[in-house]
């Protein structure tokens, strides 16, 4: 098949400005080792002498026992720690580290001569301390539903399902710091015969949650709320680990013993 002028000058075009492209594109730049050679070390602020983190290998380890480390590399002139976004980096030398927080604001360090480092410094490579928001609680109800007498039982217990949490600390650096959920156990007795019991996990309200948020969060509380000829009205709080954000559901349970969900109002 012949094409006409027209057609033969569009694909000279289209294949002029593929290999241009492909001709000008910026090859990705590579982490720089000599950069993170120089970070090798403990690191404390120039102005209040607070101790902000040790980095080791490839390794960033926190002055503080809740955030965990994380793996950190410098390419071009920014300083990237875990998946966080970037840093851009002022100045540095052997001694001096100069880069900018999450806020803008210029963070400045010194390295710091290990042997002039007190013992509890060596706590910074140990094992993060993982936080629990909400300690063992148990509270019980006594209601009347059709003149019966009914007694409700909730149980919160801090489990070993770990919640990680992407918060900024007070230097204004993004870290991750993790948390223990909970499983709350609900009991319905209808004078002595148990009419409901059953554990309840944060997973049980992914219809009424969005995944993104529940991922984040942790089954913080339960309360009775009231009954009615639904059944018996428990309010679920997931919230994020700072307070900040939460979702309340109700669970409705029958005298039956089934349950639903349905977000509160």
């Amino acid at each position: 098949m012949k094409m006409n002028k027209l057609q033969i000058l569009i694909i000279v075009v289209v294949l002029a400005g593929t290999l241009w492209g492909c001709g000008s594109s910026d090859k990705p730049q590579k982490e720089s080792r000599e950069a993170k050679a120089l970070l090798q070390g403990t690191w404390m602020d120039h102005e209040t002498e607070d101790l902000l983190f040790r980095m080791k290998g490839d390794t960033v380890y926190y002055a503080d026992s809740t955030s965990m480390p994380a793996y950190f590399k410098v390419v071009g002139d920014t300083l990237y720690i875990g998946t966080n976004a970037g840093y851009y980096i002022e100045k540095q030398t052997d001694h001096l580290l100069w880069f900018k927080n999450q806020n803008g604001e210029l963070i400045k360090l010194e390295k710091v001569d290990e042997n002039d480092l007190p013992e509890t410094v060596e706590a910074q490579q140990a094992p993060t301390t993982i936080q629990t928001l909400t300690e063992v609680l148990k509270r019980d109800t006594v209601v009347i539903k059709d003149g019966q007498r009914y007694h409700c039982y909730i149980a919160i217990n801090p489990t070993h399902y770990k919640v990680v949490y992407q918060t900024v600390n007070e230097d204004g650096l993004s870290v991750d710091e993790v948390f223990y959920d909970n499983i709350v156990n609900i009991s319905i007795f209808k004078g002595s015969d148990q009419i409901f019991k059953r554990d309840l996990h944060k997973q049980d309200y992914a219809k009424q949650v969005k995944s993104a948020f529940l991922e984040k969060a942790i089954l913080n509380d339960m309360n009775f709320k009231q009954v009615d000829a639904q059944g018996f009205h428990f309010t679920a709080s997931l919230c994020l680990p700072n307070g900040a954000s939460c979702y309340l559901v109700d669970n409705i349970i029958s005298e039956q013993g089934d349950i639903q969900f349905r977000l509160s109002e």
